[in-house]
């Protein structure tokens, strides 16, 4: 196993297990975190002992997104977060190999983007997804506009980024969001299962059949990762911005102004 950036890495018989390992602060994503999970993911393109990729955390969540925490937060907060979000998100779903989200707790924000981005997402009975971004005056990104949508229609799209309201894992599954649903007890031989299932399976044929799938479903995700870059960056400079994330870091409820 590799340790860097809180991000652990293990190759286990063709499965690349990359674990984000941040679980004092559940596993929010740090810029060097983002980096290294969208190059790993980027370079099992072209390993041949790489047949599918696990991502994963430790602790009670998956990932709650990017980090948002400090005093100063705003200020570092920029466009490089989004491009950081939106090359994760072409790393899943452009790897020619099947990415398994493991989710054992709550996904929100990127994390909850980066889940849905994958191609088989077994959600653990405790875990949620979560798009919380309108509660600090940003819109949802990671090509969660299009991915959402694409799962379980525009009226439920609508509800997650609107309302910023979680799915439980139940609701997720029932509503088409995520492939499996396992008890917290069966997660963990549930995802070996499958994972050992696509790393014993035809190379080929499984990179078809992303591409092709991917081709159907996903016709508007390279523009909506557009759109959300534009619209986040621009929403970055305002003033509810600024509110949401000082009261996120004052643990209290802000209060939008439209400025």
């Amino acid at each position: 196993m590799h340790s860097g950036t809180d991000l652990q890495t293990r190759l286990d018989d063709g499965a690349l297990w990359l674990t984000l390992d941040r679980p004092e602060v559940f596993n929010a994503l740090s810029p060097e975190m983002a980096v290294d999970l969208a190059r790993l993911t980027e370079e099992a393109v072209s390993r041949d002992d790489v047949r599918v990729v696990v991502l994963t955390g430790t602790g009670p969540a998956f990932s709650t997104g990017a980090d948002i925490s400090g005093d100063n937060a705003h200020e570092q907060f920029d466009v490089r977060a989004m491009d950081a979000a939106n090359r994760i998100i072409r790393a899943i779903v452009g790897l020619d190999k099947p990415v398994v989200a493991a989710v054992n707790g709550i996904a929100a924000g990127v994390g909850c983007s980066a889940a849905l981005a994958s191609d088989i997402v077994v959600a653990a009975e405790s875990a949620s997804f979560l798009l919380a971004f309108t509660r600090i005056g940003f819109m949802p990104d990671g090509g969660a506009s299009a991915t959402v949508a694409a799962s379980i229609g525009r009226a439920r799209a609508m509800r997650m980024g609107l309302l910023a309201e979680p799915l439980s894992a139940q609701e997720a599954y029932d509503a088409g969001l995520v492939t499996h649903l396992a008890s917290d007890a069966d997660f963990p031989a549930v995802v070996e299962k499958i994972v050992r299932r696509l790393a014993a399976g035809p190379p080929l044929a499984l990179a078809a059949t992303k591409r092709s799938i991917n081709a159907a479903t996903l016709t508007q995700l390279e523009p909506a990762l557009e759109r959300e870059r534009t619209g986040q960056t621009l929403l970055m400079r305002t003033g509810d911005v600024a509110e949401g994330m000082r009261a996120f870091s004052e643990r209290r409820r802000p209060v939008f102004r439209g400025e």
